[in-house]
Formats: structure tokens, C-alpha cells, sequence
């Protein structure tokens, strides 16, 4: 059978009416909607900080555990989705279940590095708690993949739905994909702002304390 053929095939074998596919769908939309709604309104209320007591690294933390959390429950509805999906045999072939593990391992690669190389609090929002890195990240997988953590996961997804022949995971996989393209485009520029801010604020500092400086010497003379 060849790929258009397959393509089409697959395209039909979706079970619309399983309410499993659609809770799957929900917790796709959800996730990156919860958290960058939470993280706003944190840089703007600090209420997550307030609740730890002043400390914006434990409630980074706290969001951390969270958004891990339903990462895990987003990932294991997915798994319950295709499992009650129609298979497609047409998928079941050495071309397709190659891609699958390449997509599976290069997408574990890309995560678990973004996170090795960011830490904990430069993956999971800490500039929105006013944990800030000193300089942008540009070794691996930086310098390949802008980024790494969403296109990583994307590729897992992918390429689970090709392992289990599903062409309702592959389906759920494009919602993933504009999810989080809707993501970058929400938390991008808001970030960039963040880091501009305090570029401005140290240049504003160095400028007083450097005119403090020289009117301290010519009170001296």
C-alpha cells in the first residue's frame, strides 16, 4: 500500500464519538493553557510566592510539581485514547515503526537535555517568579532546536501513535503540535519582556550609581 493510500485509509479510521479521544484533546488544551495563565499572573499578583511565604523558589517549585503532574495525567490520557482507538495495519510496516522509535528517542533527547541544561526553575517558569538566568542557553539541544521541550514532545507523541498504528494518536499529535506553536507565540514575547526589563533596570542602576559616584568626588574636592 503506498503513503497516500495509507494517509487516506488512516484518515477514516478515527472514532469520533469515543469520549476518551475528546478528554485526551481537552488535556492537550489545557496544560499549556494553565500554566501560562498561573504564571502571569504571578509575575503580576506574586500570589503563589505569597502563599510560601515570601519565597518565590519554593512556589516555583509548587508550579514545577503541578505542571509535572498533569503532564503525567495529559500523557497516560493520551495512552487510554488510542488504546480505544481503531488501529491502522497500513502503519504497521518497517518504514513507519522506524520513524517511530527515531521520533521517540530524538524527542527524549531533546526534553530531558532542555532540562538538564535550564534546571528546574528555567524550565518550569522561574523568570515569571523573578528567577532569572544570567545569559540565553545556546549549547545542546539549544543550538539545534529553538525549542527543544515542546518539539521533543510533539515527536514523542508522534511517535507513539505510530507504534501503536493510531490514527487518532497521530490526530491528537497535530492538536499538540498547534498547541503549543499557540504557546511560543503567547510566552515568547512576554519572556523576552521579563529579561528586557531587568536589562533595563541594571542599566538604570549602574547609570545612578555611577552619577552618585561622581558627585560624591566633586564633593570631596
Amino acid at each position: 500500500m503506498d503513503v497516500l493510500t495509507c494517509y487516506n485509509q488512516a484518515k477514516r479510521n478515527i472514532d469520533w464519538a469515543d469520549y476518551h479521544l475528546w478528554i485526551s484533546l481537552a488535556s492537550i488544551i489545557f496544560n499549556p493553557t494553565f500554566w501560562n495563565i498561573v504564571a502571569r499572573k504571578e509575575y503580576r499578583t506574586k500570589f503563589i510566592t505569597r502563599i510560601f511565604g515570601g519565597n518565590g523558589l519554593y512556589g516555583c517549585y509548587a508550579l514545577a510539581a503541578t505542571i509535572f503532574t498533569i503532564g503525567i495525567i495529559r500523557d497516560a490520557l493520551f495512552k487510554v485514547a488510542i488504546a480505544h482507538q481503531p488501529k491502522e495495519e497500513c502503519l504497521d510496516n518497517p518504514i513507519a515503526q522506524g520513524l517511530a522509535w527515531i521520533l521517540f528517542i530524538t524527542g527524549n533527547v531533546f526534553v530531558l537535555s532542555s532540562m538538564w541544561v535550564l534546571g528546574v526553575t528555567g524550565t518550569y517558569l522561574g523568570d515569571y517568579f523573578g528567577i532569572l538566568m544570567e545569559k540565553r542557553v545556546t549549547s545542546f539541544p539549544f543550538n539545534v532546536n529553538d525549542n527543544p521541550m515542546y518539539n521533543g514532545t510533539v515527536m514523542i507523541f508522534l511517535g507513539t501513535a505510530l507504534w501503536y498504528l493510531s490514527p487518532a494518536g497521530i490526530f491528537l499529535t497535530i492538536i499538540v503540535h498547534f498547541v503549543y506553536r499557540f504557546a511560543v507565540a503567547f510566552e515568547g514575547p512576554f519572556t523576552t519582556e521579563i529579561y528586557n526589563k531587568r536589562d533595563r533596570e541594571r542599566k538604570a542602576a549602574a547609570k545612578n550609581a555611577a552619577s552618585n559616584g561622581k558627585s560624591k568626588t566633586k564633593k570631596d574636592l
